[in-house]
């Protein structure tokens, strides 16, 4: 009873471990590229330096110019050295920011990619419930901006803070060869600037981690209304959408204003702190020349430098600002993502090998939390190629037991065994490999409809992917289609009808052909010429093969080996459907209350 399957899934996934805070998560990436970076760092480093010398350049073009007056000789031979000094700065700028742009463009998208490929990696680990407890739209959101926070992070580091040290280092360098007063006081000016900038931005980052925050909550909000755009038109939903939309719209907006003001309590530091250090700075420059204590080359260069350091630093608040927005971001996306996986392989994990296809449940116990229990002890055992039928009302566990035998989670005490092999010992994706599942919804992608039968074996050829339409009565439909199996979908399916969904679902479950099959209603809400092709194949599909089945219909369990009648979590009858027809307890009864064939969600 070997599966068919030939793909190599049978192995455990390691999911990698990845920081939990913004710094960490950064220098992860950093230390993988840290050669590259080094690289743009020198070249940012040679471009910066080569700037910041330009008004040297000016000052000893001015000198020469001035000493050639004084001694009436040709300017063009004294200023020619000055010149090349100019010249060759301006072509080192040049070559040293393109080449740097050129690696940006290189490494850039690289970085994203591996943020993203990462996150998301982690993101799968993660178990059912948490997927229960996030929008997909958000964690989405999330890892976008994680990725691009992770990439402007070190940019802004790279391309903003460095070249600015170097532009701060080499000007006070060149202001102390001219005047040491003058150096002094813009460079204490500079300190105290930046040390204020850094504080002011750093209280900012509280509201940028709320900003983030409420961002990502409106967009899964957008992104859950959206997915149910069907259910807002035909309920005449859309003005009550777009009000209960508006709230968190606005409630963002709010946020965005506090931030947005607080950012702007901080520029009026900047902009007035500069203006007055610029007046100053001039005033005091010209005061010392004035006094015969610099040449006009020197007052030039002076000048120059420190406007232009003033301009630098007064932008530096803002590249501390956006520094920590992109941090709050990274912050906030890793905080909600990279949690304790719930369910994880055992680092000795191995393989699970089905050969017989039994599986037993023992003293398994299960709750959704403490004051939720849902199994106490329970204890089932189902054979080889048996054909099992699980019956109750809403709520009595039915699903649950399915979900625990796929490991979505994990039981609180006992254990589940096939073919004598704890589930909890062996990796979960050879788990999930062994066993086909057909929900009652079921689920595509928004992919092509061959694409979406061959999920359930990746390595099928594409006569193979037909056969299997074609025995799921799938294949006439496909082929009435505009593009045939090159058809998209649409998201969930949605171009599709439900019977449609469903014979492409069982088309894949035939593909993959293991030797444990779950069905979860999977014909309940069939028109009844559509549920007979599909009985059909289900027919084909259960052969030789171990199955258990969930159904309110309870006609379509009559033909199986065994129906597990299910009460609040207990197993109260077993046997065949004859024989809990004949017992007249709660199976019997439950027959006799079928309204249309259909067992109603409680007792009456």
């Amino acid at each position: 009873m070997e599966s068919s399957s030939s793909e190599n899934l049978n192995h455990t996934v390691r999911v990698p471990e990845l920081p939990t805070t913004s710094f960490l998560f950064c220098c992860r990436y950093i230390k993988t590229y840290l050669w590259h970076l080094m690289f743009m760092l020198v070249l940012e480093g040679g471009q910066a330096t080569c700037s910041i010398l330009l008004p040297y350049a000016i000052k000893k073009i001015m000198d020469a110019v001035a000493l050639a007056q004084q001694l009436k000789v040709d300017v063009w031979i004294e200023v020619e050295p000055a010149l090349w000094l100019f010249g060759g700065l301006n072509l080192g700028i040049v070559l040293f920011s393109r080449a740097s742009g050129a690696m940006l463009v290189l490494l850039g998208p690289t970085i994203r990619l591996q943020v993203r490929r990462e996150l998301f990696n982690y993101l799968q680990g993660h178990s059912h419930r948490y997927f229960l407890s996030h929008y997909a739209g958000s964690l989405a959101n999330r890892i976008s901006e994680v990725a691009l926070g992770v990439a402007n992070t070190i940019w802004t580091v790279l391309f903003d803070f460095w070249p600015l040290i170097i532009t701060f280092s080499v000007s006070l360098v060149l202001l102390i060869s001219v005047n040491n007063k003058l150096a002094l006081a813009l460079g204490l000016w500079l300190a105290i600037y930046v040390l204020i900038s850094f504080f002011l931005a750093l209280r900012c980052r509280h509201y940028a981690q709320k900003y983030a925050a409420a961002r990502s909550l409106v967009s899964g909000k957008i992104v859950d209304s959206v997915t149910n755009i069907q259910n807002a038109k035909l309920f005449a939903r859309r003005d009550y959408e777009q009000r209960y939309l508006e709230g968190y719209l606005v409630k963002e907006v709010n946020i965005a204003r506090k931030t947005f003001w607080f950012m702007e309590r901080i520029r009026w530091f900047q902009f007035v702190s500069a203006m007055i250090l610029m007046l100053g700075i001039i005033g005091y420059a010209l005061k010392i020349w004035s006094d015969k204590g610099m040449t006009v080359g020197e007052f030039a260069m002076s000048a120059s430098l420190s406007l232009m350091l003033i301009e630098q630093a007064r932008g530096l608040s803002r590249r501390f600002l956006e520094f920590f927005e992109y941090t709050g971001n990274i912050n906030e996306g890793v905080s909600r993502i990279i949690q304790s996986h719930e369910i994880m392989d055992d680092v000795d994990a191995k393989p699970l090998i089905v050969t017989q296809a039994t599986v037993q449940f023992t003293q398994l116990s299960f709750g959704y939390g403490s004051d939720k229990p849902v199994f106490q002890d329970l204890n089932i055992t189902i054979k080889s190629g048996e054909k099992v039928g699980l019956v109750g009302f809403s709520g009595a566990g039915k699903s649950t037991l399915f979900n625990l035998l796929l490991r979505l989670f994990d039981p609180q005490s006992g254990a589940i065994l096939i073919d004598q092999q704890n589930i909890q010992s062996v990796t979960q994706e050879s788990l999930r490999n062994s066993i086909t599942m057909i929900p009652q919804d079921p689920m595509l992608f928004h992919r092509t409809l061959l694409e979406n039968i061959r999920y359930g074996r990746l390595n099928a050829t594409d006569d193979e992917v037909i056969s299997a339409a074609k025995k799921a009565h799938a294949h006439e439909f496909i082929m009435a289609s505009e593009s045939g199996y090159q058809s998209l979908v649409g998201e969930r399916g949605v171009k599709l009808s439900g019977g449609q969904r469903q014979r492409i679902t069982l088309a894949r479950a035939i593909l993959k052909n293991t030797s444990i099959l779950l069905l979860d209603e999977a014909t309940s809400a069939l028109d009844s010429v559509t549920e007979h092709h599909i009985q059909e194949s289900l027919a084909y599909l259960m052969r030789d093969k171990t199955v258990m089945v969930i159904a309110h219909r309870l006609s379509t369990l009559s033909h199986l080996d065994r129906i597990l009648v299910f009460q609040q979590g207990v197993i109260v009858e077993d046997g065949s459907h004859s024989e809990l027809l004949r017992r007249e307890g709660h199976y019997a009864q439950m027959w006799s209350m079928q309204a249309g064939g259909f067992l109603p969600q409680s007792e009456l």
